[in-house]
């Protein structure tokens, strides 16, 4: 397996775009990318995309080849790949597999959505097969409810008060207001988050992620491309990609509704990022910045713990007393994270591969990290679907 790059980088601004299909969208971040990489449309030799049910012009979640036929049919293989949130570090692990076994010397990985108003919904047929529609229907969980309950018991086991959770929606606003890519990019008090509407006790509007239309790509390539194209190339040290486990603790069927004390029990999650540090060859301690999944803020506080960031019930403080920061020892969602963008599913995870070259680039402006060498990124998507990758520098 040989070394892969990421040569270029896009994204399409997040928001709401009733004028604009998803096909506009991802147009607009795949030609972003490919300026970014100095390269055309020619020189992309496959096409890794995240794909949905949500959105697509042909319907069937068909992604790729509507941005295929948009730039110009080439006659070039398309993988379409569908993981829920996790589609798009899946589309990008399917890149760099194909960079790395050198089947291709350049790839295009991207990922868009335009998302349905309300709470996300799963197959949004009555199929009893299906466990998350049984979850849903019987016990009158969704995602909000969900991660309430995750809090609660987060509360009970190390004191976590509702300021400690407003907190990090005001932390990821401090940052947003500098990124252009960002839905929202107002600053918000405590006061403010704490004003905002009661979803699921003790969770509030602010503190989860709305949904968004979004886009991002990412152009991969040889170490001979990357080489000839630039002088300060970002490298892929590790992608994985896993899915949950039996033992898992969350329901799925079977199971409690709170995983075991002192986890999130997403071992999808878990083992993802276990597995791309491994296989990076790093230790958590050696990352300088983190992009993870927040659709609410509970997940960044278990999230670090259950990764070895920070010790078990540490992680209030740390947002407390600003290490959270770009400018902290341990910068958490310098992007401003899914609460200040909004969740375009599919795109989520070459999202976080956009922010995280930006940075190892150090082209993120105000919300730059300091001597940003290694990040990772992580999603995680309905049926138990998870990704990791660790870019550096």
């Amino acid at each position: 397996m040989r070394d892969v790059a990421v040569l270029g980088v896009g994204m399409h601004p997040f928001g709401k775009f009733q004028d604009k299909s998803v096909t506009d969208l991802c147009r607009h971040a795949t030609e972003a990318a490919l300026q970014d990489a100095g390269l055309k449309w020619s020189d992309v030799e496959a096409v890794s995309a995240a794909s949905s049910r949500f959105s697509g012009g042909k319907g069937w979640g068909l992604n790729g080849n509507d941005i295929v036929e948009e730039m110009g049919a080439s006659g070039i293989p398309v993988y379409n790949l569908s993981a829920g949130c996790a589609a798009g570090g899946n589309a990008f692990n399917i890149g760099w597999n194909l960079i790395a076994s050198g089947q291709h010397d350049c790839v295009l990985v991207m990922g868009g959505e335009k998302m349905p108003k309300g709470f996300i919904q799963t197959s949004g047929v009555d199929e009893t097969t299906d466990l998350e529609y049984i979850r849903q229907l019987c016990v009158g969980m969704p995602g909000p409810a969900f991660w309430a309950a995750l809090c609660r018991r987060r509360m009970e086991d190390f004191g976590t008060s509702e300021e400690d959770l407003a907190r990090i929606a005001v932390k990821a606003h401090q940052i947003a207001k500098h990124n252009e890519y960002a839905r929202f990019r107002q600053e918000f008090s405590m006061e403010d988050v704490l004003a905002s509407n009661m979803v699921s006790y003790p969770l509030r509007l602010y503190e989860i992620c709305p949904v968004s239309d979004g886009a991002a790509a990412a152009i991969l390539c040889s170490p001979e491309i990357a080489r000839k194209q630039t002088t300060r190339p970002v490298w892929v040290a590790s992608s994985t990609v896993a899915t949950a486990r039996f033992d898992d603790g969350l329901p799925r069927g079977l199971g409690t509704v709170v995983p075991p004390s002192g986890t999130t029990g997403h071992s999808e999650a878990n083992q993802a990022v276990a597995k791309a540090l491994e296989s990076a060859g790093i230790a958590p301690t050696d990352l300088d910045l983190v992009e993870l999944q927040d659709n609410t803020v509970f997940y960044e506080l278990a999230f670090p713990e259950d990764w070895g960031l920070c010790q078990p019930g540490e992680a209030e403080r740390l947002v407390e007393k600003g290490e959270t920061l770009p400018t902290g020892k341990l910068p958490i969602n310098p992007s401003g994270g899914f609460l200040c963008f909004g969740e375009a599913t599919t795109a989520m995870g070459v999202f976080q591969v956009c922010e995280l070259t930006w940075q190892l680039r150090e082209e993120a402006g105000p919300r730059q990290v300091p001597e940003a060498k290694i990040g990772l990124g992580q999603t995680l998507g309905l049926g138990g679907n998870a990704t990791a990758v660790v870019l550096k520098r």
